[in-house]
């Protein structure tokens, strides 16, 4: 005879452990949330490798078609990464172009040990750093002695209601200090060794500046919510 009690005390146990399952999944993607969001926004597209080497070869030939052929390859992906830190159009059309000719003009030391768009996406926000602190918005530094990390980098829970263009916005309201950090780490994907290696400053102070950013950041994105400051 089958015994069905024993099959629903299986299944019961089974829906406990799916549910359980689904708990934890839940909590790491309510953690991992803030990243979804900005990832989603267009990124420059990955190259085809074999495309590009030869392109890369006749460019060092000094090949005006295939300098072309890179440009138009890029220029749109590199022009939405030089808008996320100069806002105005001619501003950040100016500097991708300048990385562009910075690139064509140090094609010799790319080694290929990574992709040519993540090579040129560093020379463009570069491009664009230089272009802030010619407006006299330089970061400023930190002391290491004094200013240390409270948070691990990967606390950034957010609201589930908090939009992409209402992040977007609160990043733009942050200090230039911090604002340029949570760039570089959340839109680009840079790590703070690479980060404190753009910016000229201790690994340290790239986790300081970040720590603050991201709790101004969360604080700004509360008051957009419950309406307490805006």
């Amino acid at each position: 005879m089958y015994n069905f009690t024993k099959v629903n005390i299986k299944n019961g146990l089974f829906k406990i452990l799916v549910i359980k399952y689904f708990i934890k999944k839940t909590a790491y993607i309510a953690t991992s949330i803030f990243f979804c969001r900005l990832l989603i926004e267009q990124q420059p597209k990955k190259p085809s490798s074999l495309s590009d080497l030869l392109l890369i070869e006749q460019c060092r030939q000094c090949n005006r078609k295939a300098q072309m052929a890179l440009y138009k390859k890029y220029c749109g992906g590199m022009f939405i990464i030089a808008q996320r830190y100069l806002k105005e159009t001619d501003a950040a059309e100016d500097a991708m172009q300048e990385a562009f000719i910075k690139a064509f003009q140090k094609l010799s030391q790319f080694k290929g040990d990574v992709t040519f768009g993540a090579w040129l996406k560093r020379i463009v926000i570069n491009t664009c750093l230089d272009t802030i602190k010619a407006k006299k918005l330089e970061l400023q530094t930190l002391n290491d002695e004094v200013f240390t990390v409270e948070a691990p980098d990967d606390d950034w829970k957010i609201s589930d209601e908090a939009t992409v263009s209402e992040i977007m916005c609160a990043i733009e309201e942050l200090p230039d200090k911090y604002k340029t950090t949570v760039k570089l780490f959340l839109l680009e994907g840079y790590d703070h060794q690479e980060i404190s290696e753009i910016l000229q400053i201790s690994e340290n102070a790239s986790r300081t500046y970040l720590h603050r950013g991201k709790n101004k950041l969360k604080e700004t994105l509360k008051h957009l919510r419950y309406g307490t400051g805006y």
